[in-house]
């Protein structure tokens, strides 16, 4: 009886994974009607929305970051707000404030532009520290506190926040407290020339209308659905072995990269890489999480959290060259899942 119900439980739970893999699928294919390439930027979107983070979009100008965020916001029926961030923005701008009504005598709340499911932060580094550190409590406590009171964003709720790389002329450094707290860090390249041909071509063609695919309630479900999926022991601890190969090199065998180092990676990066890689299988359709998943989003995960020594920057040394050293030397977990597979 027991062993009927499981296989039952089983059933429904593969039938439920399988019509959110097409409705995935779908979103997928509504948002690239508009947006031409980036499927890696898509991919890493909708990882950072399922696991519940944030992304930090590092591009030039004109790359379609705004208008794939749009997009995406459009397709699952849900609010956009896009913040301009410049150096005389103050954190009111951001949050909102108080406000005196002269008719009524009373004081009134306006909410800022934060209380939106999806949120792109343009050009965080324009803005000062002040409100860098409003947007930090926002992202980490999913509310503003406005008066002594507190109010709740929107869910889902994703910031996009994006960097010039070409321009550094009145900007303001992310403090790296403030850095950790994104999921992932993307780096968006050019299209390949194909790809742009095809962009021209929509661009002066007719308007292309994005139907919704899901509501915000639908994803809501996909989110704790994602977080059943089943993690085996042995991939955790690889997770835990790449991201403590980043503090202490040597005892993997990387004597070389502790001069190169000055800061490791910190568990929070441990924690966005399982949280990661069960979104990333989930997306493909899994309920469980193999190591390649993990494997694919280290490099998103840890480039923004390893600060570099100046002997390293000196030599030319980037964080993307030491992740790939790292994930040469650790080894990923020759049987994972045995114990799961074996109770199934």
């Amino acid at each position: 009886m027991d062993t009927d119900h499981q296989r039952w439980n089983a059933g429904r739970r593969t039938e439920f994974q399988a019509e959110n893999a097409g409705l995935m699928e779908r979103l997928l294919y509504e948002v690239k009607r508009l947006v031409v390439g980036q499927d890696m930027f898509l991919e890493r979107m909708l990882v950072a929305i399922l696991a519940q983070g944030h992304l930090l979009v590092e591009g030039v100008p004109g790359l379609a970051k705004t208008l794939t965020v749009n997009t995406f916001a459009r397709a699952i029926h849900g609010s956009f707000r896009r913040i301009q961030f410049t150096p005389d923005l103050l954190p009111a701008d951001l949050v909102g404030t108080r406000i005196f009504n002269q008719n009524s005598g009373e004081f009134s709340t306006v909410l800022g532009p934060v209380f939106a499911n999806l949120v792109l932060a343009d050009e965080i580094n324009r803005a000062p520290a002040k409100v860098q550190s409003a947007l930090l409590e926002v992202m980490q406590e999913k509310q503003v506190t406005i008066a002594g009171v507190s109010h709740r964003v929107p869910l889902p709720f994703l910031v996009m926040a994006t960097q010039n790389p070409i321009e550094t002329e009145g900007t303001y450094p992310l403090p790296e407290a403030q850095v950790d707290r994104f999921m992932m860090k993307v780096l968006v390249g050019y299209p390949r020339e194909e790809e742009e041909f095809v962009i021209v071509q929509r661009m002066i063609g007719q308007p292309i209308e994005i139907a919704p695919v899901m509501d915000t309630t639908q994803l809501a479900a996909m989110q704790a659905q994602c977080r059943q999926g089943y993690v085996d022991p042995g991939i955790i601890q690889y997770a835990v072995r790449l991201v403590c190969a980043t503090r202490e090199p040597q005892h993997f065998g990387l004597p070389q990269l502790a001069s190169a180092l000055t800061f490791g990676a910190s568990p929070r990066a441990t924690i966005w890489l399982i949280e990661g890689a069960r979104a990333l299988a989930f997306l493909r359709g899994r309920a469980y999480v193999v190591p390649q998943d993990v494997t694919d989003l280290v490099p998103d995960v840890l480039r923004h959290r390893l600060v570099l020594s100046y002997d390293a920057l000196s030599e030319g040394l980037t964080a993307d060259t030491i992740i790939m050293q790292v994930l040469k030397a650790v080894a990923a977990p020759d049987r994972p899942l045995e114990s799961h597979v074996r109770v199934a």
